[in-house]
């Protein structure tokens, strides 16, 4: 058995390579990813090809080893040269993540060093960082000192996470929860009905309510909505508006509809995911009134503040809502009882193990300074404006309601057809090219996405 051992030792030992291979290794990586960036300015923003990725399985999972210089040039031809290249100048479509490459750096920290971000015991400096990010948020949404929060993958498993702790707060059973009604804009993001099912409220009453003249969220509609369930004895409880839809930009009246909430005890949600860091811009601050009264917020830094996908946040106002709803305690947990300093992420999340996120998001905010991020989003808001307004000075164009972000929407109006069928033919002939044409109020109108300073 101990020849055995040594045997196999030998062998595993192959995991941990000398710091000869190290060195060749990121050579190699660095050189392929700085040759990726270098050629961004003039970067298809999508590549078509006949086998799109398929030769990727010729590079299935076996028992020899591979050199890394085949394994770059497989990755080269069949996944950064295959699809969207959401990194490119010219991509359009949707709100990309930027990746901006001190993230890159501190993921890279983050994995060689391999903290185990999940609970304050474990990872204290980590813990540390992460609600110090959180916290940093919550001061600029304007929450108080009570409020916590989590890094998520993404705004999807943010607004399950808030409604989860709201379906908790609420004390719902399951007995309840067809009497239970939810309610959200006809242009809230679909994640939120996925994290319905997912959070076994598949049962509840979904409500919809109209847009007004400026595709928001009627607070009229909703008020009417929230009586007549009362009187037809159901239980109003959950309320989602957008700081930013996703196809139009537009922002729903938070302030009024957070008056409504708290007079009906509903819990009020607000998915800033593509608009909440445009607080950052001063001229923007009127526009955020009343956001502070929602009782949770979803943001995605991977959205306007240009990192990486797969970086979410979830906000919640009071942190025993969060506690109530995911803390957990196991035997084999035991030594992070009396390590409370500060709040574990696996307490308030459904995560226990997890990425150190943080990493990503600490190192280029520290590195470049809120400045440019702020002159970045400020730069949008102007392009976006511009736009708009050059749009409308050119004949057959119709524009939509005046952009409140850095989304407009316009449409072509042609002199001998239907405008609506028209646009539907453009759509449905373009969407192989990842044209994005949203459907509002049965006009069909197309996209202006500023986030890259793009055109639709």
């Amino acid at each position: 058995m101990k020849n055995r051992i040594k045997e196999l030792e030998k062998i595993s030992k192959l995991l941990d390579p000398g710091v000869k291979q190290r060195n060749e290794w990121n050579v190699e990586v660095l050189d392929y990813s700085n040759t990726f960036i270098n050629k961004l300015d003039t970067s298809k923003a999508f590549f078509s090809s006949e086998e799109n990725g398929k030769n990727i399985y010729n590079f299935d999972i076996e028992e020899q080893a591979t050199a890394l210089t085949s394994l770059l040039d497989s990755t080269k031809t069949n996944i950064d040269e295959v699809g969207i290249n959401a990194a490119s100048g010219g991509h359009m479509g949707y709100i990309p993540g930027g990746g901006l490459y001190p993230s890159a750096l501190g993921d890279y920290i983050a994995a060689v060093h391999n903290r185990y971000a999940g609970v304050f015991f474990a990872a204290p400096g980590a813990v540390r960082l992460e609600n110090m990010l959180i916290r940093w948020m919550c001061r600029l949404m304007g929450y108080p000192n009570n409020a916590a929060g989590n890094l998520t993958s993404g705004g999807s498993i943010a607004n399950l996470v808030a409604l989860v702790t709201a379906r908790e707060a609420h004390n719902l059973k399951a007995r309840n929860f067809d009497k239970s009604v939810i309610y959200l804009s006809e242009q809230a993001h679909h994640s939120i009905l996925k994290a319905i099912r997912i959070s076994g409220l598949s049962e509840a009453p979904v409500r919809f309510i109209p847009l007004d003249k400026k595709l928001r969220l009627s607070v009229n509609e909703l008020e009417k909505a929230i009586i007549k369930d009362k009187e037809d004895g159901l239980t109003p409880f959950f309320i989602s508006a957008s700081f930013g839809t996703t196809n139009t930009g537009a922002i729903d009246p938070i302030e009024s509809i957070a008056k409504i909430a708290k007079k009906h005890r509903l819990w009020f949600h607000v998915d800033a995911a593509y608009g909440g860091f445009f607080k950052l811009v001063h001229k923007l601050n009127s526009k955020f009134k009343g956001l502070q009264k929602a009782d949770s917020i979803t943001l995605d830094p991977h959205k306007t503040l240009f990192l990486p996908f797969g970086t979410g946040t979830i906000l919640v106002k009071n942190k025993g809502e969060l506690l109530e709803a995911y803390q957990y305690l196991a035997d084999y947990m035991q030594d992070t009882i009396d390590a409370d300093e500060e709040i574990s992420p696996a307490d308030i999340s459904p995560e226990q193990t997890k990425h150190f996120r943080g990493m990503r998001m600490w190192l280029p905010l520290k590195l470049f300074g809120l400045k440019p991020f702020r002159a970045a989003l400020e730069e949008k808001l102007y392009l976006t404006q511009y736009f708009y307004d050059e749009i409308k000075k050119i004949k057959g164009f119709e524009v939509g309601p005046e952009p409140e972000l850095s989304i407009a929407i316009f449409r072509y109006i042609p002199t001998d057809k239907n405008a609506d069928s028209f646009n539907k033919k453009i759509d449905s002939g373009y969407s192989k090219r990842w044209t994005h044409i949203p459907i509002i109020n049965d006009h069909q109108w197309n996209l202006l996405d500023t986030d890259r300073g793009s055109i639709i």
